[in-house]
């Protein structure tokens, strides 16, 4: 452990805590009204990287890191910034990774284990970026856009929003964890890090954003409704305004009622027949029955088809024949069940002289085993037979299946 390092810490900490009022009040205005503290207090916390004056003729402010710090942890909904380098974090992790490697061929196990500290600590403030982002973005949805008042700045918010949506959906596009599984390579460490943590908040990551940008699609479409309606009372308003006499005719006393205020169902529907009702089915069919033939002039005479009427009959009920096939597998497990004895297909298919192919038959007794549930098949013992492909190697030609009880 680094002991200035340590001390440096230790004075930073104590310097947040004594002026807490002071950091506070330069966080929520902006800037540090210098001649309400002491200099000395004001040059240590400048000194501490605290404060900072970006220019000479400007008040001192926060540094933009700490800013950071207090938005993340006070959950600031006022805090609009995205970070999205999302590439710069990447890089870093593979060179981390080559450095973590290269310690370890070279046998420095002290040092292999520094870089493995850091690149954890990357991969670890890579995911929060990446949930932290996302917060950020639920948080203004959620109250839609409510740091800001009017309604056209609510629609440059969710305009602003879905360009940095689309930013992190760019920048997620760099990941390529095959890439970084080949890096990782036979490493456990490597592979937990980079592929599993990385991949688990990727898919998290990109399943937020798809459900942000359909929400932020649907608040821009209610701001803009809610526009349209903001423009048309003003219109209305500066209409009374100009005509404060202005009187609305009555239009119910109108033989044509504009289309505007006519939006009445109609009382009486179009009628349609429901082909679908069961009730309305003998109704359909006599109607049917009655319609008249449409002759054509072409048509002969003795030529013309005489059509037949339509008769609702009772439904007769189909009865399927039992499978022949499964009942003799059936009837060959019942047999070896009955004399305990181990019997092959084949021979059991001689000697009850079988007529289904033999090959259909073997692929029958193995789907059938195959299907037994776990608490049965537990019972039986089952030896394939067959001989290897003499071409393709690991194919095993099955010829014949012995079954028996264990």
């Amino acid at each position: 452990m680094n002991i200035n390092l340590n001390k440096s810490g230790v004075s930073l900490l104590n310097a947040l805590s004594n002026h807490s009022e002071l950091i506070m009040q330069a966080y929520f205005s902006g800037s540090v009204n210098e001649a309400e503290y002491s200099p000395n207090i004001i040059q240590s916390l400048i000194d501490l990287k605290v404060l900072w004056r970006p220019e000479s003729d400007v008040q001192l402010r926060l540094r933009p890191s700490l800013r950071t710090l207090l938005e993340e942890s006070l959950q600031d909904e006022s805090n609009r910034q995205i970070d999205a380098n999302i590439g710069n974090l990447l890089a870093t992790l593979t060179t981390q990774a080559e450095h973590y490697k290269e310690a370890l061929a070279h046998q420095k196990y002290h040092e292999s284990q520094a870089h493995l500290s850091d690149l954890t600590e990357h991969v670890y403030t890579l995911t929060e970026t990446l949930s932290t982002n996302v917060r950020l973005l639920w948080s203004r949805i959620s109250n839609e856009f409510g740091y800001v008042s009017s309604v056209d700045a609510k629609i440059r918010e969710n305009e602003l929003a879905q360009t940095q949506v689309t930013d992190m959906l760019n920048q997620l596009s760099m990941f390529h964890f095959d890439a970084l599984s080949q890096l990782a390579g036979s490493h456990r460490e490597l592979r937990h890090l980079l592929v599993i943590t990385l991949q688990s908040a990727f898919a998290t990551s990109t399943q937020e954003l798809s459900l942000v940008q359909s929400k932020l699609l649907e608040l821009l479409g209610r701001f803009r409704e809610f526009k349209g309606r903001t423009r048309l009372l003003k219109g209305f308003m500066l209409h009374m305004e100009q005509k404060p006499d202005f009187t609305p005719v009555n239009y119910s006393t109108l033989s044509q009622v504009p289309s505007l205020f006519n939006r009445a169902d109609g009382i009486i529907k179009v009628a349609a027949p429901d082909i679908h009702n069961v009730e309305h089915e003998f109704e359909l069919t006599s109607l049917v029955n009655s319609l008249r033939t449409v002759n054509r002039l072409w048509q002969g005479k003795l030529n013309r088809e005489v059509a037949n009427p339509l008769i609702l009959e009772q439904e007769t009920s189909v009865s399927l024949e039992e499978d022949l096939l499964k009942n003799a597998v059936e009837n060959y497990f019942c047999e070896v069940i009955d004399s305990g004895q181990n019997t092959r297909a084949l021979d059991y298919y001689n000697n009850h002289n079988l007529t289904f192919d033999q090959e259909v038959w073997i692929y029958q007794v193995l789907g059938a085993f195959q299907g037994l549930p776990d608490s049965e098949r537990q019972y039986f013992d089952i030896d394939l037979e067959g001989v290897p492909h003499q071409v393709f190697d690991g194919n095993f030609i099955i010829q014949d299946i012995e079954l028996g009880l264990r």
